[in-house]
């Protein structure tokens, strides 16, 4: 099941957060900062793919206004699915229902930067685009 998810969630979400971790090492006290607000933010979504009563997999993203592309786009920040529990159809289930709202939002397009999972990404659509840049300010 993919739902909204809640603060309930927080625990085994903050679990699959520090998986996904390679440059920042999750913080419990930012986590739990930063949880409630996002779930409260119209401009976010944070679902979480629930199986038998537990997360197995989560996705937030975000809906943000532009110039260059006429309107809104929406941006995958984090996509997350438990290592035991992959290529079971959690992570497409995640993504069609952020698409499904970044649809509801008149985003033009969802993005993403990741070098993981090349095959599973161009098998949902999804091309290649652009080259990243980033500057740790920590």
């Amino acid at each position: 099941m993919i739902r909204r998810a809640e603060k309930s969630d927080a625990d085994e979400i903050f679990a699959l957060a520090r998986d996904f971790g390679v440059t920042f090492r999750p913080e419990r006290e930012a986590f739990d900062r930063s949880l409630p607000q996002l779930l409260r933010d119209d401009r976010a979504m944070l679902i979480a793919a629930v199986v038998d009563g537990r997360v197995h997999g989560y996705l937030l993203g975000f809906v943000q206004l532009t110039l260059f592309a006429n309107g809104p786009v929406a941006w995958v920040e984090e996509a997350m699915v438990q290592s035991g529990s992959r290529r079971q159809g959690i992570g497409r289930a995640l993504l069609v229902e952020f698409e499904r709202w970044a649809r509801e939002h008149k985003a033009g397009y969802v993005a993403m930067a990741t070098r993981r999972a090349p095959g599973f990404y161009h098998a949902l659509g999804y091309e290649q685009s652009a080259t990243f840049y980033r500057k740790v300010l920590r």
